[in-house]
């Protein structure tokens, strides 16, 4: 489940892992509401919730009784959010960078990353996208023409821009969460789970990672060194292999 970064969707995230995962698993990638191909709806609740009943949805359609979820940023939070509302369809979590479970001690509320976002929200230009896109890497080489084109083409359509807008604004509206925030109740998050980190990520800075590595009671952490927020990505291979790893563990 992918992040909510401008021009983002299922594919721009994982499609240089879903091959690799497909060789052994049923491996699902879908867009969240409001993202990629998939059409907004009625934010009459926070957003994670929302997207979570969704993903239900998707699941029931399909015959899924349970499944484990891969979640990046907000697919981190979406995926959280999941397993609190429907305990018994997940087996295991494995969550990267989780939105809405990082809890920052020692750095400002807004990262780096989230400021360069919200720049880009308030006037989208390619020079913007470049900056922000550079704050989810740690190697600024793996950042290529095609990759800023490609974000820039899906995050100018028309109706994109207020949509993602109006998804970060439920988050500041205690009306349409009254169970809380997501970190208030991590607790509750009972499911193996192996949180990924960035050790140099700027959107959600890695000294997040010590609040629901405590609070999650079966948790486990694994900080990857030159690595940013997009750990698929700046660390491919090593991902793939924790992932599967965690994944067949004990079958």
């Amino acid at each position: 489940m992918h992040g909510s970064g401008p021009g983002v969707s299922a594919w721009s995230n994982f499609a240089g892992n879903v091959p690799v995962f497909a060789r052994r698993f049923r491996t699902l990638c879908l867009d969240m509401p409001g993202f990629g191909a998939s059409p907004p709806v009625t934010w009459n609740r926070v957003y994670s919730q929302v997207a979570a009943d969704a993903v239900r949805a998707f699941i029931d359609h399909l015959g899924i009784e349970y499944l484990d979820i891969v979640g990046n940023s907000m697919g981190g939070n979406v995926a959280a959010e999941f397993a609190l509302r429907h305990p018994a369809r997940v087996r295991r979590l494995i969550l990267m960078g989780p939105g809405g479970l990082a809890v920052n001690v020692f750095s400002p509320a807004l990262s780096e990353g989230a400021k360069r976002l919200f720049e880009f929200l308030g006037e989208p230009t390619r020079e913007r996208m470049v900056s922000w896109v550079e704050t989810m890497v740690s190697d600024r080489s793996t950042i290529t023409d095609e990759l800023i084109d490609e974000r820039m083409a899906n995050a100018t359509r028309p109706g994109v821009i207020e949509a993602t807008r109006e998804i970060f604004a439920t988050f500041d509206d205690p009306s349409l969460n009254p169970s809380g925030p997501l970190w208030a109740r991590a607790g509750g998050i009972r499911q193996p789970t192996l949180l990924i980190w960035g050790r140099d990520d700027r959107m959600l800075p890695y000294e997040g990672a010590a609040f629901p590595f405590r609070q999650l009671p079966n948790a486990e952490l694994h900080a990857f060194s030159n690595c940013g927020h997009w750990a698929q990505v700046e660390r491919k291979t090593d991902f793939e292999r924790l992932v599967t790893e965690f994944v067949t563990r004990n079958q």
